[in-house]
């Protein structure tokens, strides 16, 4: 049996490599292709092939348009909503600008591929719908990110429609894990880990009420390959081939803040700052249309997740 062959992009950053570990590991041929402007190299699987692209440039679409992949997981992104409410058009040109390069490629390659790409559950629906949200709910996004993803997931729709590209959606809510950056605006659980290692405060924006549904990386890379084992999912409205990945549990900033200082057994304080512009007040998705049409639920729960995190990072 021919090995397949699959190209995973941002697969030196945090989610990327996870899931380039998990591909390996059944037995798919892995090429990383990364920027390095988050990613890094040392997190790469040995075994797979290493391109350095940005998925902007041409050498990129070369790539997949040569390389004859079965599976193409599109991960690289501008992640920071901060970032993209300060400087939107940045976050337009990698999010959406090198997100249709990596789809026209797959498109112009010719060759019978799966693309899945990493959406967001956390910030597409926005503060109007009542969580847990569901896929079909109402998209009205908070952020400049947030609109990117979204948009991304509309190009998909029409490429499906009009050329027949086989893509399959997964709208992550808030993943944490080993590997996640703890010095970026990105990843609270990261952050608040770093910092009870350092003994420092955590610094909880706003009330700390706001909510998030968090999902253990473990289980979103795995979800990635059950997407692509997926025997197909029909073309039609943009939400028929997405799928929310998450846990369907509320948890707030504070109780984030005290269930990760129980899973470290050691406590800091915790100091307020003025709420932030562009973050939504409650984010939790529904994980039904995940189980029923994939087969996937979370298998890690939050606080066994933060204990596996805290001491990754307490291991370093």
């Amino acid at each position: 049996m021919t090995q397949r062959r699959a190209l995973i992009t941002g697969g030196a950053g945090f989610i990327g490599s996870t899931v380039a570990d998990a591909l390996v590991a059944d037995g798919w041929s892995v090429t990383v292709l990364d920027n390095l402007s988050s990613g890094k190299r040392a997190q790469v699987p040995a075994v797979a092939a290493f391109v350095e692209a940005d998925i902007r440039s041409d050498e990129a679409a070369t790539c997949i348009r040569e390389g004859r992949f079965d599976l193409v997981c599109h991960l690289a992104a501008q992640i920071d909503v901060r970032k993209s409410v300060t400087d939107p058009k940045f976050d337009v040109d990698v999010n959406i600008g090198g997100s249709v390069n990596i789809m026209h490629a797959v498109h112009a390659s010719g060759h019978k591929t799966r693309l899945t790409f990493a959406s967001t559950g956390g910030a597409v629906y926005g503060d109007f719908v009542q969580p847990p949200n569901l896929e079909d709910y109402a998209k009205d996004p908070e952020s400049p990110y947030g609109i990117a993803k979204f948009a991304t997931e509309l190009y998909l729709s029409y490429y499906a429609r009009i050329h027949g590209l086989d893509y399959v959606a997964l709208r992550f809510a808030n993943v944490y894990g080993p590997r996640q950056d703890p010095h970026g605006e990105a990843g609270v659980v990261a952050i608040f880990c770093q910092r009870i290692i350092d003994g420092k405060a955590l610094t909880v924006f706003g009330d700390g009420g706001q909510t998030r549904d968090y999902v253990y990386v473990g289980d979103v890379a795995r979800a990635h390959l059950l997407a692509a084992n997926h025997a197909g999912i029909p073309a039609g409205k943009v939400d028929a081939r997405a799928f929310n990945l998450g846990t369907q549990v509320e948890t707030s900033v504070v109780e984030l803040a005290t269930t990760l200082m129980r899973a470290a057994g050691k406590e800091v304080p915790l100091q307020h700052a003025p709420a932030r512009a562009g973050e939504q007040r409650r984010s939790c998705v529904s994980i039904e249309k995940a189980k029923a049409g994939l087969g996937w639920i979370p298998q890690v729960s939050l606080e066994e997740g933060l204990r596996r995190t805290y001491d990754w990072f307490a291991a370093r």
